[in-house]
């Protein structure tokens, strides 16, 4: 009986709390294989650094965003933000409109940053022909390729092509 209170305390928490959290280790597995990486922190918080092909939508605008995100109703939807915290709440607001495949990074861009993997920062670029730039890393990781978990995910090719000159 005891038992079956915990783990109705446990999943009442889970669901709770947005779902299932991946560690960023487990993140980048998700996402090498296919799974959409949503950015909910806002526009300061993007330009200044985030992870490479993350959509943003600021958490305010997670409801209006959910018919555009409709498209990866089918896939692994992990949302991210600094600490966890706002996105776990925006994970909670797509698995409100139907998305069942929806993950938190557990610990956020926190957790990210503290196991050295690689964030992108818009408009530092060199501005293109067509009017975009390209998005730059740091100097110590163009040629490296991250590791984990035998997961190898290559940051040597960076471009934003959707960064406005």
């Amino acid at each position: 009986m005891v038992l079956a209170l915990a783990l109705a305390a446990y999943e009442f928490s889970r669901a709770r709390s947005g779902g299932q959290a991946v560690s960023p280790t487990e993140a980048v597995r998700l996402m090498n294989q296919g799974a959409v990486l949503v950015d909910v922190r806002s526009q300061a918080e993007f330009d200044s650094g985030h992870i490479l092909d993350a959509r943003h939508v600021p958490q305010d605008q997670v409801a209006q965003a959910a018919e555009t995100l409709k498209r990866f109703k089918d896939k692994v939807v992990i949302m991210c933000c600094e600490s966890g915290m706002r996105s776990s709440a925006a994970a909670r607001v797509l698995q409100a409109q139907g998305f069942t495949n929806v993950v938190n990074l557990r610990g956020g861009l926190q957790a990210w940053r503290a196991e050295n993997l690689p964030l992108v920062k818009e408009g530092s670029g060199k501005s293109r022909r067509d009017g975009t730039k390209a998005c730059t890393i740091p100097r110590s990781l163009k040629s490296r390729c991250i590791r984990r978990a035998g997961v190898r995910t290559a940051t040597a090719r960076v471009d934003c092509s959707s960064a406005k000159a």
